[in-house]
């Protein structure tokens, strides 16, 4: 791979992270301001968890695709737990 299409590669995944948490940021803040309109207006109906639940589908499949399938527990994480339990253990003994 040249050093040009590294680059070209590493702007796309940075562009994808960037638009991910635009999106999660815009989601959160919407929502937000949704649930204070229904809890103002109609407080026995919570009718902004149906755009919660759909909306939150889009962002998890973003997510799938911006981050991949071992993005929380995948084999990067246990071994950097692992790293982190042993580091830890060696601090701690006499």
């Amino acid at each position: 791979m040249t050093e040009n299409s590294q680059y070209d590669e590493a702007r796309k995944r940075v562009k994808a992270l960037k638009g991910f948490y635009t999106n999660l940021f815009v989601f959160i803040v919407v929502n937000i301001f949704l649930m204070i309109i229904n809890l103002i207006t109609s407080p026995g109906n919570l009718w902004f968890l149906w755009v919660v639940f759909g909306w939150g589908i889009g962002i998890a499949f973003q997510a799938f695709s911006v981050f991949g399938k071992n993005a929380v527990l995948g084999s990067d994480w246990e071994e950097k737990k692992i790293k982190e339990y042993m580091d830890k253990n060696k601090t701690n003994t006499p």
